[in-house]
């Protein structure tokens, strides 16, 4: 579940070295996982080619060059840089190999059925340049299959950013745990199957690392979640409120108020403009419908404080109206979500919205921009911002841009993707990889907004809320499958909470 840095996977490494297992073990290891996962993907007749670089990367190809020949394959080695520039662990584990060491060229990823990219790991930090750029550009114009170790070469394992030139493998193999670069895209594409193999690193060492990101999954959260007792009620699992936008535009808040009531939440309220009573009423059914006339009839609605809950957004409308409301439901004791119009409503104004979200502070409250919204509330943060200096520093990664917004806004923010993050102000922030490509289609956002307003009813934590909701949010694509709309989405998370 836990994601490490490049930086924080070294200092693993030194964890286990310091505490009695020598770097050459964990590389021998290391070199062997890579051995197993090629001879799955390999004939016994397969010509394999293992390119090593000048670092520990090299090392494991070398190990695992070792291995495979032991294995009867035909294995050809070639390293890019000089054998005898190979330091520390890398110089012993080409000391160990008994073949021929060729010079890295163009023209042998052409010649054979397997490429091992051992070329650079995860914590390559600039693009790649002159023959290692050339080679990249070959071992993809092959149509031999790519086993990466570590990382794809010419991929950031901080950010998952092709930082030039970069490999596109059909299976990686990494270790102890995953890189923030193995789920954010595109670094998630261009590794193909990833296997995560254990070459005995103490998991002591987490305990020393304390890492703050993690892969999206129901162990992050699950323990935060109650499910329906057998002497529980309604009343005792909140009770959700979504403000519906006019006339022309109701359904993106009965999508999000169904979702609601599907994740959980004991009732569910939807607040209608009087223009727009009947044709919500004319829609739900156990959703209940109330006639809310602008920010001061909410607020007098809301002054029941069994409304625990509260999204704004979803089909609410851009305006000073939407501001209005956004500043009275924030005004009070409850969990909020603030999704769609109610961001861009507040976009001219982003200081006045996290000074009211500070105020606040005991309450959870959620943002769910896509990266259009975001660059709005965010204009700093938004991707490919950042100026240029020169420097050989990498841009932010979507990692860091959302919990650069989670610190600076004071709330937890979901940024929407294939690869959505969602991070606290505390630091703490997971990534998601389990949203199917069906999953982009109109009015599925208003979804994740009602089931993560449906889980802070229930009052989970904000962020393990938050968290929650996109994972379900995904798998309720994988069950509703190719060709789903919006609407399947909230019956689909049926299946998603029996597995749960």
């Amino acid at each position: 579940m836990e994601l490490l840095t490049p930086a924080e996977m070294a200092q693993a490494d030194r964890f286990a070295i310091e505490r009695g297992t020598p770097g050459i073990v964990l590389m021998d290891r290391a070199g062997r996982a890579v051995a197993d996962v090629v001879a799955a993907r390999a004939s016994a007749d397969a010509r394999i080619l293992v390119i090593s670089g000048p670092g520990n990367n090299g090392g494991d190809g070398f190990v695992a060059a070792a291995d495979l020949r032991r294995r009867g394959y035909d294995v050809r080695l070639q390293l890019l840089g000089a054998r005898e520039k190979l330091t520390g662990d890398a110089a012993l584990a080409a000391d160990a190999w008994e073949g021929a060491v060729e010079a890295a060229d163009t023209e042998a990823p052409g010649q054979c059925d397997l490429v091992v990219d051992a070329l650079f790991g995860a914590g390559l930090a600039r693009p790649l340049e002159g023959l290692a750029a050339d080679i990249v550009a070959a071992i993809n114009a092959s149509p031999a299959d790519v086993v990466a170790v570590d990382l794809p070469s010419g991929v950031s394992g901080r950010s998952g950013r092709a930082l030039g030139p970069a490999v596109e493998a059909d299976a990686t193999v990494t270790f102890f745990r995953l890189k923030p670069g193995h789920l954010l895209l595109p670094g998630r594409t261009r590794c193909g199957e990833v296997t995560l193999a254990d070459i005995g690193i103490p998991e002591a060492a987490l305990g020393v690392l304390e890492p703050a990101a993690f892969r999206n999954a129901p162990a992050l959260w699950h323990g935060s979640w109650r499910p329906p007792s057998v002497d529980g009620h309604k009343y005792a699992r909140g009770h959700a409120v979504v403000v519906s936008g006019p006339m022309a535009q109701t359904g993106a808040a009965r999508l999000a108020a169904g979702a609601a009531l599907r994740a959980g939440a004991g009732l569910v309220t939807v607040a209608s403009p009087p223009s727009a009573l009947m044709i919500n009423a004319a829609h739900l059914t156990a959703v209940m419908v109330r006639s809310v006339d602008g920010a001061e009839g909410l607020a007098t609605l809301l002054a029941d404080r069994r409304l625990n809950a509260v999204a704004i957004g979803p089909g609410a409308g851009v305006g000073p109206d939407t501001a209005a409301s956004v500043r009275a439901i924030l005004d009070g004791d409850r969990g909020v979500v603030l999704d769609a119009d109610a961001l861009t409503s507040l976009a001219d104004a982003p200081a006045e919205l996290f000074s009211a979200i500070a105020a606040r502070p005991d309450r959870p409250v959620v943002l769910t921009p896509h990266e259009g919204e975001f660059a709005r509330l965010f204009p700093d943060l938004a991707e490919g911002s950042s100026a240029d200096d020169g420097s050989d520093e990498e841009a932010p990664s979507k990692l860091d841009r959302a919990r650069l917004a989670a610190a600076r806004s004071g709330a937890v923010v979901i940024l929407k993707g294939p690869d959505t993050v969602v991070a606290a102000p505390d630091g703490r922030a997971a990534i998601a990889d389990n949203a199917p490509p069906w999953l982009a289609t109109a009015g599925a956002g208003d979804v994740l907004a009602g089931i993560a307003t449906g889980l802070l009813a229930q009052l989970l934590p904000a962020f393990e809320a938050a968290a929650m909701a996109v994972w379900m949010h995904g798998e309720a694509g994988r069950v509703a499958g190719p060709g789903l709309i919006a609407e399947d989405l909230a019956p689909a998370l049926k299946a998603v909470i029996a597995r749960m």
